[in-house]
């Protein structure tokens, strides 16, 4: 039970996350997303170089993925008790990310320096729905009998 709550309150944590960033005036917005390029310079991986001007394009838009990647991973994992493969929480979940995603764009409206974008949306629910997609594949191959595993290596 304790799990449980725990999970949720996960949940609206990660919610509460992606609502701080949400409203953020656009100008900190812009300085968050130059600090980020700066930390992958620093790494050695200069994205400017790489990207030119759509560095900073890059980094929001992935950014947004990220952050509903793991809102779908902390809705589903909140929602499923058995560890089995069940579509009503994949498409629960999915729905949950969507509708936050639709929810988080609508208040950007009232942000200074933001603004509402469906494109947003899209990137926010193709987050999560990779998250789905990877928990799939995880949770099927991790079902699949020793035997077809055999099978796998013999194709090797």
């Amino acid at each position: 039970m304790r799990k449980k709550h725990l999970n949720w309150i996960l949940v609206i944590g990660w919610m509460m996350v992606i609502f701080i960033f949400s409203s953020q005036v656009g100008d900190v917005s812009n300085e968050n997303n130059k600090f980020v390029i700066y930390v992958f310079n620093l790494l050695g991986l200069n994205l400017n170089n790489i990207f030119g001007t759509l560095s900073d394009f890059i980094v929001r838009k992935a950014s947004h993925f990220t952050e509903y990647f793991i809102l779908y991973m902390l809705i589903y994992r909140a929602m499923n008790k058995s560890k089995k493969i069940d579509m009503k929480i994949f498409i629960t979940s999915i729905l949950i990310v969507f509708l936050y995603a639709c929810s988080d764009e609508f208040h950007q409206s009232f942000v200074p320096g933001r603004g509402p974008a469906f494109r947003d949306v899209m990137v926010d629910t193709c987050g999560g729905l990779t998250a789905l997609l990877f928990i799939y594949i995880r949770v099927t191959f991790k079902k699949r009998p020793a035997s077809s595993n055999k099978v796998l290596t013999k194709l090797k």
